[in-house]
C-alpha cells in the first residue's frame, strides 16, 4: 500500500523546497515518489482547444495525454479530495506519495515552522501531525523535531512510519 504523508505550514515556510529535497534523498534511495500538491487559486489545467481539452469539454470525466516520455491525466475533481484517496485513486505505483498541504484533510501530517514566519502552528496533534521541521524546541515537544535542514533524517523518519 502506498504510504502518503502530507507535508503542511503556511506559505513562505519552505514547503516545497523540503518536498523537492525529499523527493531527490527517498527517490536515491530507491523508491517511487509522487507528488499532490493542494492549490487555493484556480490553475488552468488543460489548454483550451486542445484535443484533450475538447474531450473534457464533451463529457469526459477524465482524458489522458500521452507523449514519447510523459503523461497528463485531467479528471473531473470528486468530493473526497484527501490525499489518501487521491494516491489510492491515481497513484498506487508510487511507494511514498508526498502530499503538499492538505492541512485540513485526515492522515499523516509533517509541519514545517519557522520562527522567521512568526505564525502559530497549522495543524494540531489530533490533525494527525506526527512530527515538525522547525527552529522552534518548544512547539510540540512531545513530538520528533528535525531541523530545517535535516533531509536524510526526515526521510528516515517517513520510511519508519508504518
Amino acid at each position: 500500500m502506498t504510504k502518503v504523508i502530507s507535508i503542511v505550514g503556511h506559505s513562505g515556510t519552505g514547503k516545497t523546497t523540503l518536498v523537492e529535497k525529499l523527493i531527490r534523498e527517498l527517490s536515491e534511495r530507491g523508491l517511487q515518489i509522487a507528488t499532490l500538491k493542494h492549490a487555493h487559486h484556480k490553475v488552468e489545467l488543460d489548454t483550451p482547444g486542445k484535443d484533450s481539452y475538447r474531450y473534457k469539454q464533451a463529457g469526459a470525466t477524465m482524458s489522458l495525454l500521452l507523449t514519447k516520455d510523459a503523461l497528463q491525466l485531467v479528471a473531473d475533481a470528486f468530493d473526497n479530495r484527501d490525499p489518501e484517496q487521491l494516491a489510492k485513486r491515481y497513484m498506487g505505483e508510487a511507494d511514498i506519495v508526498l502530499a503538499e498541504g492538505f492541512s485540513q484533510a485526515p492522515g499523516a501530517k509533517i509541519e514545517v515552522l519557522r520562527r522567521a514566519c512568526s505564525k502559530p502552528p497549522r495543524c494540531v496533534i489530533a490533525d494527525g501531525l506526527i512530527a515538525i521541521v522547525t527552529d522552534m524546541d518548544e512547539i510540540y515537544p512531545e513530538l520528533p523535531h528535525f531541523d530545517l535542514e535535516d533531509i536524510s533524517g526526515i526521510a528516515q523518519f517517513m520510511l519508519e512510519i508504518k
